[in-house]
Protein backbone atom coordinates (compact mmCIF):
# COMPACT_ATOMS: atom_id res chain seq x y z
CA UNK A 1 0.00 0.00 0.00
CA UNK A 2 1.31 3.84 -1.08
CA UNK A 3 1.65 6.33 1.23
CA UNK A 4 -0.15 8.59 -0.49
CA UNK A 5 -2.96 10.87 1.24
CA UNK A 6 -5.99 11.98 -0.58
CA UNK A 7 -5.28 15.44 0.50
CA UNK A 8 -2.16 16.41 -1.00
CA UNK A 9 -3.11 15.14 -3.95
CA UNK A 10 -5.94 17.94 -3.97
CA UNK A 11 -3.74 20.31 -2.99
CA UNK A 12 -1.33 19.52 -5.48
CA UNK A 13 -3.64 19.87 -8.04
CA UNK A 14 -5.38 23.61 -6.42
CA UNK A 15 -1.78 24.77 -7.08
CA UNK A 16 -1.81 22.91 -10.29
CA UNK A 17 -5.11 24.66 -11.65
CA UNK A 18 -3.87 28.37 -10.03
CA UNK A 19 -0.72 28.03 -12.14
CA UNK A 20 -2.63 27.23 -15.23
CA UNK A 21 -5.29 29.94 -14.29
CA UNK A 22 -2.51 32.63 -13.79
CA UNK A 23 -0.59 31.66 -16.84
CA UNK A 24 -3.33 31.66 -19.35
CA UNK A 25 -4.71 34.82 -18.23
CA UNK A 26 -1.01 36.50 -17.91
CA UNK A 27 -0.26 35.12 -21.57
CA UNK A 28 -3.64 36.22 -22.96
CA UNK A 29 -4.24 39.63 -21.47
CA UNK A 30 -0.31 40.78 -20.42
CA UNK A 31 1.48 39.60 -23.44
CA UNK A 32 -1.45 40.02 -25.92
CA UNK A 33 -0.74 36.29 -27.29
CA UNK A 34 -4.51 35.26 -28.68
CA UNK A 35 -5.43 31.86 -27.14
CA UNK A 36 -8.60 29.70 -27.40
CA UNK A 37 -9.28 31.47 -23.92
CA UNK A 38 -13.29 29.51 -23.44
CA UNK A 39 -11.58 26.30 -24.10
CA UNK A 40 -8.95 26.64 -21.92
CA UNK A 41 -10.97 27.87 -19.03
CA UNK A 42 -13.20 24.86 -19.40
CA UNK A 43 -10.67 22.07 -19.69
CA UNK A 44 -9.47 23.75 -16.24
CA UNK A 45 -12.81 23.97 -14.72
CA UNK A 46 -12.80 20.28 -15.60
CA UNK A 47 -10.28 19.85 -12.76
CA UNK A 48 -11.30 22.02 -10.22
CA UNK A 49 -14.89 20.10 -10.36
CA UNK A 50 -13.08 16.46 -10.34
CA UNK A 51 -11.04 18.19 -7.32
CA UNK A 52 -14.12 19.34 -5.85
CA UNK A 53 -15.70 16.11 -6.20
CA UNK A 54 -12.56 14.27 -4.42
CA UNK A 55 -12.68 16.34 -1.55
CA UNK A 56 -16.24 16.25 -0.54
CA UNK A 57 -17.26 12.34 -1.52
CA UNK A 58 -13.94 10.63 -0.72
CA UNK A 59 -14.52 9.49 2.40
CA UNK A 60 -11.04 8.02 3.16
CA UNK A 61 -7.70 9.96 2.85
CA UNK A 62 -5.98 6.90 2.42
CA UNK A 63 -6.19 5.62 -0.79
CA UNK A 64 -5.42 2.78 -3.05
CA UNK A 65 -2.88 2.48 -5.79
CA UNK A 66 -5.24 2.03 -8.92
CA UNK A 67 -6.89 5.15 -7.24
CA UNK A 68 -3.37 7.29 -7.44
CA UNK A 69 -3.14 6.27 -10.51
CA UNK A 70 -6.35 7.10 -12.17
CA UNK A 71 -5.75 10.59 -10.34
CA UNK A 72 -2.16 11.02 -11.69
CA UNK A 73 -3.81 10.00 -15.00
CA UNK A 74 -6.37 12.70 -15.69
CA UNK A 75 -3.97 14.99 -14.07
CA UNK A 76 -1.26 14.07 -17.48
CA UNK A 77 -4.59 13.83 -19.61
CA UNK A 78 -5.72 17.40 -18.51
CA UNK A 79 -1.89 19.06 -18.77
CA UNK A 80 -2.02 17.00 -22.56
CA UNK A 81 -5.38 18.61 -23.80
CA UNK A 82 -4.31 22.40 -22.55
CA UNK A 83 -0.89 21.55 -24.30
CA UNK A 84 -2.77 20.75 -27.45
CA UNK A 85 -4.95 24.14 -27.13
CA UNK A 86 -1.36 26.39 -27.05
CA UNK A 87 0.64 24.92 -28.77
CA UNK A 88 1.75 21.85 -28.15
CA UNK A 89 5.13 20.34 -27.58
CA UNK A 90 6.90 23.94 -28.43
CA UNK A 91 5.10 24.94 -25.20
CA UNK A 92 7.47 25.82 -22.14
CA UNK A 93 4.96 24.48 -19.87
CA UNK A 94 5.46 20.70 -21.59
CA UNK A 95 8.55 20.02 -19.22
CA UNK A 96 5.16 19.47 -16.87
CA UNK A 97 4.27 16.53 -18.06
CA UNK A 98 7.05 14.98 -15.77
CA UNK A 99 5.20 15.76 -12.77
CA UNK A 100 2.95 13.00 -12.24
CA UNK A 101 5.40 10.31 -13.75
CA UNK A 102 7.52 11.47 -10.41
CA UNK A 103 4.90 11.40 -8.17
CA UNK A 104 4.01 7.43 -9.37
CA UNK A 105 7.66 6.60 -9.71
CA UNK A 106 8.40 7.95 -5.92
CA UNK A 107 4.85 6.24 -4.53
CA UNK A 108 3.50 3.56 -6.81
CA UNK A 109 4.44 -0.23 -7.60
CA UNK A 110 6.46 -0.31 -10.83
CA UNK A 111 3.68 -1.37 -13.40
CA UNK A 112 1.85 1.48 -12.43
CA UNK A 113 5.01 4.34 -13.15
CA UNK A 114 5.62 1.83 -16.17
CA UNK A 115 1.90 2.31 -17.92
CA UNK A 116 2.19 6.36 -16.79
CA UNK A 117 5.74 6.36 -18.89
CA UNK A 118 4.24 5.17 -22.25
CA UNK A 119 1.22 6.86 -22.04
CA UNK A 120 2.92 10.27 -21.31
CA UNK A 121 5.47 9.48 -24.42
CA UNK A 122 2.14 8.24 -26.24
CA UNK A 123 0.58 11.63 -25.45
CA UNK A 124 4.08 13.54 -25.99
CA UNK A 125 3.86 11.71 -29.27
CA UNK A 126 0.56 13.35 -30.14
CA UNK A 127 0.94 16.87 -29.52
CA UNK A 128 3.97 17.26 -31.59
CA UNK A 129 2.15 16.23 -34.31
CA UNK A 130 -1.28 17.46 -33.41
CA UNK A 131 -1.91 20.87 -31.94
CA UNK A 132 -3.30 24.13 -32.00
CA UNK A 133 -0.47 26.94 -32.87
CA UNK A 134 0.20 30.01 -31.14
CA UNK A 135 -0.30 33.39 -32.27
CA UNK A 136 3.61 34.13 -31.96
CA UNK A 137 2.52 37.75 -33.42
CA UNK A 138 6.28 37.52 -34.61
CA UNK A 139 8.07 35.16 -37.09
CA UNK A 140 8.71 31.91 -35.24
CA UNK A 141 10.68 29.03 -37.06
CA UNK A 142 11.65 25.91 -34.96
CA UNK A 143 13.93 23.54 -37.64
CA UNK A 144 12.20 20.27 -37.74
CA UNK A 145 15.72 19.06 -36.45
CA UNK A 146 15.16 20.85 -33.07
CA UNK A 147 11.34 20.29 -33.28
CA UNK A 148 11.98 16.37 -33.05
CA UNK A 149 14.91 16.38 -30.67
CA UNK A 150 12.94 18.55 -28.39
CA UNK A 151 10.49 15.24 -28.25
CA UNK A 152 13.34 12.44 -28.23
CA UNK A 153 14.50 14.47 -24.84
CA UNK A 154 11.12 14.39 -23.54
CA UNK A 155 10.66 11.10 -24.09
CA UNK A 156 14.28 10.69 -22.82
CA UNK A 157 13.49 12.70 -19.71
CA UNK A 158 9.81 10.70 -18.56
CA UNK A 159 12.30 7.14 -18.65
CA UNK A 160 15.20 8.81 -17.19
CA UNK A 161 13.08 10.60 -14.63
CA UNK A 162 10.69 7.77 -13.70
CA UNK A 163 13.96 5.25 -13.86
CA UNK A 164 15.83 7.68 -11.23
CA UNK A 165 12.79 8.17 -9.11
CA UNK A 166 11.34 4.95 -8.63
CA UNK A 167 14.95 3.68 -7.90
CA UNK A 168 15.73 5.81 -4.97
CA UNK A 169 12.45 5.93 -3.73
CA UNK A 170 12.04 2.14 -4.04
CA UNK A 171 15.31 2.01 -1.98
CA UNK A 172 14.02 4.65 0.92
CA UNK A 173 10.58 2.38 0.82
CA UNK A 174 12.90 -0.48 1.81
CA UNK A 175 14.62 1.06 4.32
CA UNK A 176 11.78 2.34 5.74
CA UNK A 177 9.86 -0.84 6.06
CA UNK A 178 13.12 -2.87 7.64
CA UNK A 179 13.04 -0.08 10.43
CA UNK A 180 9.59 -0.60 11.08
CA UNK A 181 10.71 -4.17 11.28
CA UNK A 182 13.15 -3.53 13.42
CA UNK A 183 11.09 -1.55 15.87
CA UNK A 184 8.42 -4.46 15.55
CA UNK A 185 10.88 -6.95 16.75
CA UNK A 186 12.34 -4.75 19.63
CA UNK A 187 8.61 -4.27 20.76
CA UNK A 188 8.29 -7.86 20.99
CA UNK A 189 11.29 -8.58 22.80
CA UNK A 190 10.19 -5.68 25.34
CA UNK A 191 6.75 -7.32 25.75
CA UNK A 192 8.39 -10.55 26.53
CA UNK A 193 11.33 -8.84 28.97
CA UNK A 194 7.64 -7.74 30.58
CA UNK A 195 5.83 -10.71 30.80
CA UNK A 196 9.70 -12.01 32.36
CA UNK A 197 9.59 -9.20 34.62
CA UNK A 198 5.68 -9.81 35.75
CA UNK A 199 6.90 -13.66 36.41
CA UNK A 200 9.87 -12.81 37.99
CA UNK A 201 8.07 -10.67 40.55
CA UNK A 202 5.17 -12.96 40.73
CA UNK A 203 7.82 -15.95 41.79
CA UNK A 204 8.94 -13.34 44.36
CA UNK A 205 6.12 -12.00 45.50
CA UNK A 206 3.69 -15.41 46.05
CA UNK A 207 7.08 -17.71 47.37
CA UNK A 208 6.53 -15.49 51.16
CA UNK A 209 2.43 -16.57 51.59
CA UNK A 210 3.13 -20.48 49.95
CA UNK A 211 6.04 -20.84 52.04
CA UNK A 212 3.57 -19.52 54.83
CA UNK A 213 0.41 -22.20 53.68
CA UNK A 214 2.62 -25.00 53.66
CA UNK A 215 4.04 -24.00 57.24
CA UNK A 216 0.18 -24.30 58.11
CA UNK A 217 -0.74 -26.97 56.41
CA UNK A 218 2.19 -29.08 58.11
CA UNK A 219 1.00 -28.29 61.77
CA UNK A 220 -2.48 -28.95 60.76
CA UNK A 221 -1.41 -32.60 59.48
CA UNK A 222 0.10 -32.93 62.91
CA UNK A 223 -3.18 -32.42 64.79
CA UNK A 224 -4.76 -35.66 66.32
CA UNK A 225 -8.17 -34.38 65.52
CA UNK A 226 -7.45 -34.16 61.55
CA UNK A 227 -5.68 -37.15 61.75
CA UNK A 228 -8.78 -39.21 63.06
CA UNK A 229 -10.83 -37.35 60.48
CA UNK A 230 -10.71 -38.97 57.47
CA UNK A 231 -13.03 -36.80 55.53
CA UNK A 232 -10.45 -33.59 56.75
CA UNK A 233 -7.36 -35.49 56.37
CA UNK A 234 -8.03 -36.10 52.81
CA UNK A 235 -8.82 -32.49 52.15
CA UNK A 236 -5.82 -30.89 53.86
CA UNK A 237 -3.95 -33.73 52.08
CA UNK A 238 -5.35 -32.32 48.45
CA UNK A 239 -4.34 -29.16 49.22
CA UNK A 240 -1.37 -29.65 50.15
CA UNK A 241 -0.53 -31.07 46.68
CA UNK A 242 -1.84 -28.04 45.47
CA UNK A 243 0.27 -26.07 47.00
CA UNK A 244 3.34 -28.17 45.54
CA UNK A 245 1.86 -27.72 42.17
CA UNK A 246 1.95 -24.29 42.48
CA UNK A 247 5.78 -24.55 44.11
CA UNK A 248 6.78 -26.80 40.82
CA UNK A 249 4.76 -23.94 38.31
CA UNK A 250 6.84 -20.86 40.52
CA UNK A 251 10.27 -23.08 40.13
CA UNK A 252 9.89 -23.41 35.98
CA UNK A 253 8.85 -19.93 36.03
CA UNK A 254 12.05 -19.06 38.21
CA UNK A 255 14.00 -20.81 35.64
CA UNK A 256 12.72 -19.28 32.50
CA UNK A 257 15.59 -17.43 30.56
CA UNK A 258 13.36 -14.65 29.28
CA UNK A 259 12.52 -13.38 32.99
CA UNK A 260 16.06 -12.50 33.52
CA UNK A 261 15.42 -8.39 33.71
CA UNK A 262 13.58 -6.85 36.46
CA UNK A 263 13.97 -5.18 39.24
CA UNK A 264 16.34 -7.07 40.77
CA UNK A 265 19.09 -7.77 37.93
CA UNK A 266 20.01 -4.46 36.15
CA UNK A 267 23.29 -6.47 34.57
CA UNK A 268 23.94 -9.85 33.62
CA UNK A 269 27.71 -11.68 32.98
CA UNK A 270 28.67 -11.36 29.25
CA UNK A 271 29.27 -14.88 29.13
CA UNK A 272 25.77 -15.56 30.44
CA UNK A 273 24.09 -13.68 27.60
CA UNK A 274 26.13 -15.44 25.07
CA UNK A 275 25.16 -18.31 26.37
CA UNK A 276 21.19 -17.84 26.55
CA UNK A 277 21.24 -16.39 22.97
CA UNK A 278 23.20 -19.34 22.09
CA UNK A 279 21.39 -22.59 23.75
CA UNK A 280 17.89 -20.94 22.16
CA UNK A 281 18.99 -21.41 18.77
CA UNK A 282 21.53 -24.30 19.03
CA UNK A 283 20.55 -28.25 18.86
CA UNK A 284 24.12 -29.64 17.70
CA UNK A 285 26.77 -27.34 17.97
CA UNK A 286 29.31 -25.76 20.28
CA UNK A 287 30.68 -22.60 21.45
CA UNK A 288 34.04 -21.34 22.45
CA UNK A 289 34.14 -18.26 24.86
CA UNK A 290 38.22 -16.96 25.58
CA UNK A 291 38.58 -13.45 27.41
CA UNK A 292 41.35 -11.67 26.03
CA UNK A 293 42.78 -8.95 28.56
CA UNK A 294 39.74 -9.66 31.18
CA UNK A 295 38.06 -12.34 33.07
CA UNK A 296 35.00 -13.73 32.66
CA UNK A 297 33.05 -11.98 35.34
CA UNK A 298 32.75 -8.88 33.10
CA UNK A 299 29.69 -7.75 33.33
CA UNK A 300 27.15 -5.70 30.99
CA UNK A 301 23.90 -3.05 31.58
CA UNK A 302 21.41 -5.39 30.28
CA UNK A 303 19.39 -3.92 27.85
CA UNK A 304 16.66 -5.20 25.23
CA UNK A 305 18.81 -4.00 22.12
CA UNK A 306 21.56 -5.95 22.88
CA UNK A 307 19.83 -9.10 24.26
CA UNK A 308 17.97 -9.41 20.89
CA UNK A 309 21.25 -8.36 18.72
CA UNK A 310 23.15 -10.94 20.11
CA UNK A 311 20.42 -13.48 19.08
CA UNK A 312 20.23 -12.62 15.93
CA UNK A 313 24.28 -12.74 15.44
CA UNK A 314 24.45 -16.01 17.21
CA UNK A 315 21.50 -17.55 15.57
CA UNK A 316 22.95 -16.50 12.44
CA UNK A 317 26.13 -17.95 12.96
CA UNK A 318 25.11 -21.26 13.89
CA UNK A 319 23.31 -21.32 10.93
CA UNK A 320 26.37 -21.00 8.86
CA UNK A 321 28.78 -22.81 11.17
CA UNK A 322 29.78 -26.51 10.42
CA UNK A 323 30.74 -27.50 13.53
CA UNK A 324 31.97 -24.68 16.58
CA UNK A 325 30.69 -20.73 16.63
CA UNK A 326 33.64 -19.16 18.63
CA UNK A 327 33.39 -15.99 20.90
CA UNK A 328 36.47 -14.03 21.84
CA UNK A 329 35.54 -10.87 24.59
CA UNK A 330 38.30 -8.43 25.51
CA UNK A 331 38.17 -5.59 27.03
CA UNK A 332 39.92 -2.31 28.43
CA UNK A 333 39.71 1.24 29.70
CA UNK A 334 37.40 2.66 26.79
CA UNK A 335 35.80 0.08 24.90
CA UNK A 336 34.55 -3.44 25.41
CA UNK A 337 34.72 -5.82 21.89
CA UNK A 338 33.03 -8.85 21.28
CA UNK A 339 34.17 -11.23 18.11
CA UNK A 340 31.79 -14.05 16.91
CA UNK A 341 32.85 -16.05 14.37
CA UNK A 342 31.76 -19.54 13.15
CA UNK A 343 33.58 -21.98 11.33
CA UNK A 344 32.01 -22.02 7.91
CA UNK A 345 32.54 -20.28 4.77
CA UNK A 346 32.83 -16.60 5.72
CA UNK A 347 30.84 -13.89 3.97
CA UNK A 348 30.68 -13.89 0.02
CA UNK A 349 32.85 -11.14 -1.18
CA UNK A 350 29.97 -9.55 -3.39
CA UNK A 351 28.13 -8.55 -0.29
CA UNK A 352 30.77 -8.04 1.98
CA UNK A 353 30.60 -3.91 1.88
CA UNK A 354 26.49 -4.49 2.10
CA UNK A 355 26.54 -6.30 5.19
CA UNK A 356 24.04 -3.85 7.45
CA UNK A 357 22.40 -2.80 4.97
CA UNK A 358 18.19 -4.38 4.67
CA UNK A 359 17.19 -6.98 2.37
CA UNK A 360 21.15 -8.30 2.15
CA UNK A 361 21.21 -12.04 2.70
CA UNK A 362 23.88 -14.23 3.02
CA UNK A 363 21.95 -16.81 1.35
CA UNK A 364 18.39 -16.76 -0.66
CA UNK A 365 17.05 -18.26 1.80
CA UNK A 366 16.38 -15.43 4.53
CA UNK A 367 15.12 -11.88 4.31
CA UNK A 368 18.46 -9.99 4.85
CA UNK A 369 16.80 -8.38 7.80
CA UNK A 370 18.63 -9.96 11.13
CA UNK A 371 22.12 -8.11 10.37
CA UNK A 372 20.06 -5.27 9.56
CA UNK A 373 18.06 -5.50 12.63
CA UNK A 374 21.21 -6.32 15.12
CA UNK A 375 23.45 -3.71 13.44
CA UNK A 376 20.41 -0.74 14.00
CA UNK A 377 19.93 -2.15 17.84
CA UNK A 378 23.50 -2.05 18.37
CA UNK A 379 23.93 1.54 16.85
CA UNK A 380 21.13 2.66 19.06
CA UNK A 381 23.15 1.92 22.21
CA UNK A 382 25.84 4.05 20.48
CA UNK A 383 27.82 0.35 19.86
CA UNK A 384 29.50 -0.16 16.81
CA UNK A 385 29.12 -3.13 14.71
CA UNK A 386 31.74 -4.61 11.65
CA UNK A 387 31.77 -7.75 9.45
CA UNK A 388 34.61 -9.30 7.71
CA UNK A 389 36.36 -12.63 6.96
CA UNK A 390 39.60 -13.90 9.33
CA UNK A 391 42.48 -14.81 8.01
CA UNK A 392 41.42 -18.73 7.65
CA UNK A 393 38.23 -17.44 5.73
CA UNK A 394 35.79 -17.25 8.47
CA UNK A 395 32.99 -14.96 8.68
CA UNK A 396 33.36 -12.50 12.02
CA UNK A 397 31.25 -9.93 13.34
CA UNK A 398 32.99 -7.91 15.84
CA UNK A 399 30.75 -5.41 18.47
CA UNK A 400 32.41 -2.53 20.47
CA UNK A 401 30.86 -1.14 22.79
CA UNK A 402 31.82 2.37 25.36
CA UNK A 403 33.06 1.64 28.47
CA UNK A 404 29.52 3.30 29.10
CA UNK A 405 27.65 -0.12 29.09
CA UNK A 406 29.41 -1.81 31.28
CA UNK A 407 28.12 -2.27 35.03
CA UNK A 408 30.38 -1.09 37.49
Amino acid sequence: MNTILLTNLIKIRWIAIFGQFTAIFFVHSILNIKLLLLECILVILLSVLINLGAFFFQKKDKISDQRVFLFLLFDTTQLGVLLYLNGGILNPFSILILAPVIISATYLKSYWTVFLSLYSILLSILIKFYFIPLNWRKDFIIPDLYNNGLLISLIVTIIFIAVYAYLFANSSRKISQALSETKLQLNNQKKITEIGSLSAAAVHELSTPLNTIFLILNDLLKEKILVKNKNLLKDVTLLKSQAERCSDILLSLSKNPYILKDNFFEKIKIEDLIKLSFEKFNSDKIIDISFVKTDSDISILYKDEINYAFGNIIQNAIQHSVYKVSVSISNDDKELSIKISDDGNGFPRDILDKLGEPYISKTKKGMGLGIFIAKSLIENVNGKIFFYNSLNGNAVVEILFKGSILKV
